[in-house]
């Protein structure tokens, strides 16, 4: 295994492991805890900021949205970190590993969960899905960011992460650090490793529990750990859902079980996500407008104001029919629903439209894709720090030193935004969008470049006799069931592998959205079921009498007022 130099941290007396030392009420704080130096934030300050981002980018930590009062924790667990830099044979660029050992690490019954970022967030980005569940049981857990993060890297002030969040030059160790480019503006590692991450998800999470077990054998020399004597549990949910299903292809007896949440995988003959999301990104705009009672969030206005734009534009290119806006909504509504788009799915995708989300995954998994450096864009596209009018200018200090910490490693955030240089009046980033689309569609080297890299990501069948459950939001709008999770259960369950799939309605894509008001009424969170999942895998390894859950398709209850289990549903 290639690893580079280990940093061990202590993590006691008002801070811990699992926050920082925020606890619940911190991490419900609306405002990021401070930099005592916005430009030069230490290791502590960035660490903790990290974990406050992460816990609100995946859990709805909302008061009467249920977490830490029936489900979750949020518990003081001391303990120490060990992170490192791990590099698998042939890549160009190595991943985030990061070992949490609670100080009750139970040495006698080792329990290890490795879990990977959902996205591409960074080495904290599965911090509220495998920790709550994992550290106050005593169990290890390790980390990785699947080789993207928040590892930004200023191409212009020639300076990148380093191993502990500070900002340094290119001569210091980095966890990024690109191949030298006349390019400006911002590498962004997922969109510029130029390694295709996604391809070898199952490997990193298989190097973050090789490193679990260096860690302990160096913490605790005289027992001799190893996969045969300790147990290893997977668990991701969205891209770190996909990640431990790749994992659980292979070989050798050195998983012991795996609990898959909303996962982005890709089965022989299902649609991949740069399919759907390109043909999302051009169409759901317009479809949106032929959809009575979406949910709505703060940016639904504005989104719905740009609607008809898309509609005419459409029209014009010969997408769409000639006529009405009426019309042409209907269209572009029958043509997703014609493409395998279910009307659940249609509308929590308004989410994704509200918020751009269906460009920002575009954008970054087609250079990934195609393994373009910086400036190789096909479509033109780059990362910058922007001006009001949206032209790049060189990044502030104290907006570099805060992007590991507060990025969620792809952009528009954290200060970084996406250069277009195709974008115009009045349908602004339509143009850019065909040449998407067209990557997948279209002919050409570009193309055939994407449509490769795509090609490497087709999963496989998880181990025989390995224990695995799935769980996924009905509602899905982002990584929609039907072209995911679904084909995926049915070749592995039809082969005869050891496959229990829960598929919970009323449940969207995203936890933390839920302290938006419509949303709430809406939908149920995901996070539950992943941690019930993971007590009944425990449990079934604990005493193999124990039986998995069955499959299930669960009726939930979502309301106005404080959630309650009832409404949820979990099997038993």
């Amino acid at each position: 295994m290639l690893v580079s130099s280990v940093r061990v941290t202590t993590h006691r007396d008002g801070d811990d492991l699992l926050t920082a030392g925020l606890g619940r009420d911190g991490l419900r704080a609306m405002v990021a805890p401070a930099f005592a130096d916005p430009a030069h934030p230490t290791p502590v300050e960035l660490r903790r900021r990290a974990l406050w981002s992460n816990w609100r980018g995946i859990a709805d930590l909302t008061p009467g949205g249920g977490y830490g009062d029936w489900y979750g924790s949020t518990a003081t667990v001391p303990g120490r970190e060990f992170s490192a830099l791990a590099t698998l044979p042939g890549a160009k660029q190595p991943h985030r590993v990061l070992v949490q050992l609670p100080d009750a690490f139970e040495a006698a019954k080792p329990c290890v969960v490795v879990a990977a970022s959902s996205g591409s967030r960074g080495i904290y980005g599965a911090i509220a899905v495998a920790g709550p569940w994992a550290l106050p049981k005593g169990c290890a857990v390790a980390y990785t960011d699947k080789a993207a993060g928040t590892d930004y890297f200023d191409l212009d002030a020639g300076q990148g992460v380093a191993l502990d969040g500070t900002v340094a030059g290119a001569d210091a160790t980095l966890a990024f650090a690109p191949a030298a480019s006349p390019a400006h503006g911002i590498a962004v590692k997922h969109a510029h490793s130029q390694d295709n991450p996604e391809a070898d998800w199952g490997r990193h999470v298989k190097q973050a529990a090789e490193f679990a077990l260096q860690t302990l054998n160096d913490a605790y020399p005289q027992r001799g750990f190893t996969f045969a004597n300790t147990r290893v549990i997977a668990v991701g949910i969205s891209n770190g859902g996909g990640a431990v299903l790749r994992a659980a292809e292979l070989e050798g007896d050195w998983l012991d079980a795996v609990v898959a949440g909303e996962p982005n995988v890709n089965a022989e003959g299902a649609r991949p996500l740069y399919d759907y999301t390109t043909e999302a990104a051009l169409l759901m705009p317009c479809a949106m407008l032929d959809l009575e009672g979406l949910p709505a969030s703060p940016l639904s206005a504005q989104a719905r104001a740009m609607a008809p734009v898309r509609c005419t534009s459409l029209a014009a290119s010969g997408v769409l029919p000639a006529g009405d806006m009426k019309t042409q909504a209907r269209a572009a509504h029958e043509a997703l629903r014609a493409s395998g788009w279910t009307e659940a799915a249609l509308r929590s995708g308004a989410l994704s439209v509200d918020f751009d989300l269906w460009r920002a995954i575009a954008v970054t998994y087609a250079s990934a894709y195609g393994r373009y450096a910086p400036g190789e864009h096909p479509c033109g596209y780059g990362f910058a720090a922007q001006n009001p009018d949206f032209t790049p200018r060189a990044a502030k200090d104290s907006e570099r030193a805060a992007w590991w910490a507060d990025g969620s490693g792809i952009p528009p955030g954290a200060g970084v935004g996406i250069i277009d240089t195709k974008l115009a009046a009045p349908d602004f980033t339509l143009a850019g969008l065909q040449c998407l689309r067209a990557l997948w569609t279209g002919q050409g080297a570009d193309a055939d470049r994407v449509r490769a890299g795509v090609a490497e990501l087709r999963a496989g069948l998880p181990r025989a006799e390995l224990p695995v459950v799935v769980i996924h939001g009905v509602d899905d709008g982002l990584v929609p069931i039907t072209f995911t999770s679904q084909p995926w259960v049915a070749k592995a369950q039809t082969a005869g592998r050891d496959v229990r799939y829960w598929q919970v309605r009323n449940a969207q894509h995203f936890d933390a959205f839920l302290a938006l008001p419509d949303y709430r009424v809406r939908y149920v969170p995901l996070l539950p079921y992943v941690y019930a999942a993971l007590d009944r895998v425990m449990a079934h390894l604990d005493d193999p009498a124990q039986p998995l859950p069955p499959s299930a398709v669960i009726e939930t209850a979502p309301a106005a007022g404080p959630l309650t289990a009832g409404q949820l549903a979990i099997p038993h």
